[in-house]
């Protein structure tokens, strides 16, 4: 359930330029306890650079950033990793080289005593690494088997399908526990039957896992029956919040972005 009053996340005024390039122009928005917030808006019109700046990738020039009432602006990105913020990436950003086991584990190097790379080897020692080890992958294949990736656990992940391997990248996010999970177009390059299983998995992560998620989607569709709330931004700008039903018919967004109400 969605708390009105209480701001998960909070950014106030957030203003970041690259050379004169501006791309984001005192933007502020909170991010409330038990929602999923969508962030649409053109191509360049900076809902990345808002994701960058929550994860500490980037620093705004001016503004603040606050989770759960910390000012984390200035944290550095493995600190505001460890407060509990997760994320995916546009792009998927995994280890090609590695299993679909081993990346998931890498998402669990905040709960390693003993040290990442000593977990991952971590059949070869004793002691406390192996004990650890067998912990870790304990909690891995519960994410393998919520994201029905079972058959593909032992495959190196740069041989895995392209819908799975953003699937992978999900149960990574998932794999480090978080309070706020952050998905940048999880959907992109996905056929039909593939966005189809990742909305599900969506829904399933905010009824069971994490109940607050930030999403940057491209697919009005799944935007508009999903989300709580949807906040447009357009050259930089936030030009529109509000609940899904508002926001579609706004005439600024239709503009900006839509070319038509949507459905």
């Amino acid at each position: 359930m969605v708390s009105e009053d209480k701001a998960k996340l909070k950014l106030e005024h957030l203003h970041l330029s690259f050379g004169g390039v501006h791309a984001l122009i005192d933007v502020s928005l909170d991010v409330r306890e038990g929602e999923i917030l969508s962030i649409i808006g053109p191509n360049g019109a900076g809902k990345t650079c808002i994701l960058n700046c929550i994860n500490g990738f980037y620093r705004p020039q001016q503004g603040n950033i606050y989770f759960e009432g910390r000012d984390i602006t200035r944290l550095q990105s493995h600190k505001i990793a460890g407060l509990g913020i997760a994320r995916t990436f546009q792009n998927i950003e995994l280890f090609t080289g590695l299993s679909v086991q081993d990346n998931l584990l890498a998402g669990r190097h905040f709960y390693m005593t003993g040290g990442l790379v000593g977990s991952i080897l971590g059949g070869v020692y004793l002691g406390r690494t192996h004990r650890e080890e067998v912990e870790q992958r304990r909690a891995i294949e519960d994410i393998i088997d919520f994201l029905e990736i079972e058959a593909i656990r032992k495959q190196v992940v740069g041989t895995v399908p392209y819908g799975l391997r953003k699937r992978v990248e999900l149960g990574r996010a998932l794999a480090l526990g978080p309070r706020v999970l952050l998905m940048d177009e999880p959907m992109a390059g996905m056929n039909l039957e593939e966005k189809e299983d990742m909305a599900r998995f969506i829904l399933d992560i905010y009824e069971e896992r994490v109940n607050t998620i930030v999403l940057i989607e491209h697919d009005m569709g799944v935007v508009m029956d999903i989300s709580d709330r949807v906040v447009v931004l357009d050259f930089g700008r936030k030009i529109a919040e509000g609940k899904p039903s508002e926001v579609k018919g706004n005439p600024d967004v239709i503009k900006a972005y839509l070319g038509k109400a949507a459905a």
